[in-house]
């Protein structure tokens, strides 16, 4: 089996359409059923190396914050461990970016997302009462709502950034993507996706434009419809303007960043300063709970790991103190940089949705079922293609 560290992405600089392996699309088309695969990223760490200067001081000065930070934490030992495996994995999915080298090579997700809203369908029919598919919000045994929601965001950018053939497949494929938005009942994905296609439509191709404003149109106008029925729950959250308690978890982030603010807490320790989300009981996700399966003790006993404060800086601040958020800033400001400079619509429209969503949840921190991991892999595509195309003039 060929490893893709010995591929070259710079081989050709005049013909950049590369094609992975066949094993690797199908790789990518697996990975939303079962995240666990993204861990084949770590064979492409190698491919940092042939990323120009700049990009490699950026990573290494966001690598040396994350690690430095977690000296300043109340257990350094354990901090620096989990800031190393964190930040490794970061770097990973950056470097299999560098490896895909075009967002057309992560097309084959959109076989993955078609597995994932039937079965949240599915699931959610037969795990609940007949009634609550429509009257609740659509749920996954995986996924929570929110990360339902996200990935049909992407789904819905990967079908506006392929060439478009009005096939009954392709409308059907359509509607359940956007059919499955609107029933996570999740208001952030909805605003990324709105905000971010409107972004990449301006900034990006002008084709883009046409296919996402028709889009952003039909979901106004479902919203507005079905918001007249006040029975049905998904929708009337997406209508609310509440903060659903985000403010109180604010301020518990703020407090636990003001007990160590050089190197905060460290990673996947802030889950006890969270007290609004900490005094809830451990749960897999509410679709399985609902199914009545029980949390495990292990997953108890560490119920606060994956405990965000609803807001990126907020959240980086909590764990990594101010030494480690400044790394996260830098990275995060050279990679829209990047993004910009390279053009690509539905990079635009994935990078500034999942940003904009990011200041009320947190959804590029790693690991997760993969939708987090796929923002550090556009980054690595886009350091990758600007690259080429600063060499090609």
């Amino acid at each position: 089996m060929s490893q893709p560290s010995t591929i070259d992405p710079l081989s050709d600089v005049k013909d950049v359409s590369f094609t992975p392996p066949r094993w690797v699309s199908w790789l990518i088309a697996l990975v939303p059923v079962f995240p666990p695969l993204y861990l084949a990223a770590f064979a492409s760490l190698g491919l940092l190396r042939t990323l120009p200067p700049t990009a490699r001081y950026v990573l290494f000065f966001f690598t040396s914050t994350q690690l430095v930070a977690a000296l300043f934490t109340p257990r350094p030992l354990v901090s620096l461990g989990l800031a190393a495996g964190r930040t490794l994995l970061i770097l990973a999915m950056i470097s299999a970016g560098v490896y895909l080298q075009e967002s057309r090579n992560l097309r084959p997700l959109l076989a993955g997302y078609i597995v994932v809203f039937l079965t949240a369908w599915i699931f959610t029919f037969f795990a609940g009462k007949p009634d609550e598919i429509l009257l609740g919000r659509l749920g996954h045994p995986i996924y929570y709502f929110v990360s339902l929601g996200l990935i049909a965001c992407v789904a819905l950018w990967l079908q506006l950034d392929s060439p478009f053939k009005f096939s009954f497949l392709n409308i059907l494929v359509l509607l359940l993507t956007t059919v499955t938005l609107l029933a996570s009942g999740s208001r952030g994905p909805l605003i990324a996706f709105f905000f971010g296609s409107l972004i990449a439509a301006f900034l990006g191709n002008s084709q883009y434009l046409k296919w996402s404003l028709s889009l952003l149109a039909f979901l106004l106008l479902s919203v507005f419809f079905l918001s007249n029925f006040k029975q049905i729950n998904s929708v009337g959250r997406l209508i609310n303007t509440g903060l659903t308690g985000r403010n109180q978890i604010w301020a518990d982030a703020y407090y636990g960043f003001t007990l160590s603010p050089i190197g905060g807490q460290g990673p996947y320790q802030s889950g006890p300063y969270l007290s609004y989300l900490y005094r809830d009981p451990c749960q897999l996700t509410p679709t399985l709970e609902r199914a009545g399966v029980q949390c495990p003790k292990l997953f108890t006993d560490i119920k606060g790991a994956w405990s965000t404060a609803h807001n990126l800086v907020l959240h980086s601040l909590l764990e990594t103190g101010i030494i480690g958020t400044i790394g996260l800033i830098v990275l995060l400001f050279w990679s829209a940089y990047v993004i910009y400079r390279v053009k690509s619509s539905f990079s635009i429209a994935l990078y500034s949705g999942y940003i904009l969503m990011s200041f009320t949840d947190v959804v590029t921190a790693v690991p997760s079922p993969h939708f987090s991991e796929l923002f550090w892999v556009i980054i690595g595509i886009n350091c990758l293609s600007l690259q080429q195309q600063m060499i090609s003039q």
